[in-house]
């Protein structure tokens, strides 16, 4: 005896019905989803952070080739593009907080790692493990640096910057690598010898970790130049000295630049010191 099964006619219309309204659910938690990421506009700024992260990694195959002077110039490539995400995403109003993250990820490999490697391969290689404990501070006190700023961004709007921002350590120590390499007076300063590397990048990442405030380059807009007109002009001089004088320029321009920070703070903390407190004015 066979039984034979018939389906409700009502059954098969509902079933397109659920059909449809669980396709719209699915949809409607993929957008769900896509709300959190960053808005299009972002893409403008972040490709100049991408291509500031590239420059780095192409830095590195270039240590490895040996040519150290174009590794450096890479990185101030980088540095650069740096300089460029900052302005667009101004420009676009497309900051971010995923750009803020992507801009340090970038910074870590291009100042951090790659300048690190750099001066392992060119003079600290020799040495170790101290010469590998030393060409790792780079990157460990700019990660320790970075993730400082970004636990602040946002609360403060200054136009200074508490500790020596990655790149500035990064350009500081290829600037020495370029002098030693192109001019024959940065070989009689013993540029690249182990006993004058290792100072300065104790120092430089010492200052990276520092509570010491840094001036941050004037941001491009006509409100900020009439704000600061005598530091942007110095800025304009500065990058004009760079592109003019190459790698002399850039070792100018950053002692200058880290030697005004530092005398700063000297001045302050001895100011602090010598000026009596309210307390010590009572009679």
């Amino acid at each position: 005896m066979s039984e034979s099964v018939t389906s409700d006619p009502s059954d098969r219309h509902s079933r397109p019905k659920r059909i449809r309204r669980r396709l719209h659910a699915y949809r409607q938690s993929r957008r769900d989803a896509r709300s959190d990421r960053p808005p299009p506009r972002v893409a403008v700024p972040s490709f100049f952070t991408l291509m500031n992260l590239f420059c780095g990694f192409l830095a590195m195959t270039q240590v490895l080739e040996g040519a150290f002077t174009m590794a450096c110039w890479l990185i101030v490539l980088a540095g650069f593009f740096d300089l460029l995400d900052g302005m667009m995403a101004r420009i676009a109003n497309a900051s971010s907080p995923f750009g803020v993250q992507l801009d340090s990820l970038s910074d870590i490999v291009s100042f951090g790692v790659a300048p690190g490697f750099l001066i392992y391969a060119y003079v600290l290689e020799a040495y170790e493990p101290i010469g590998l404990i030393v060409a790792a501070l780079p990157a460990i006190c700019g990660s320790v640096r970075l993730a400082r700023y970004n636990m602040n961004y946002g609360s403060s709007d200054t136009d200074d910057f508490e500790g020596l921002p990655i790149p500035g350590q990064a350009v500081a120590l290829i600037a020495l690598v370029l002098t030693a390499e192109n001019s024959s007076w940065g070989a009689y300063l013993r540029l690249d010898h182990f006993e004058v590397l290792v100072p300065v990048v104790v120092v430089l990442a010492g200052l990276m970790v520092s509570s010491i405030r840094f001036d941050a380059i004037p941001r491009p807009t006509v409100a900020s130049m009439r704000n600061h007109p005598q530091k942007t002009a110095l800025f304009v001089v500065a990058g004009l000295l760079i592109v003019g004088a190459q790698e002399l320029g850039l070792l100018i321009v950053f002692a200058v630049y880290l030697s005004y920070g530092v005398g700063r703070a000297a001045y302050q903390l001895v100011d602090a010191l010598t000026t009596p407190t309210p307390d010590e004015r009572l009679p």
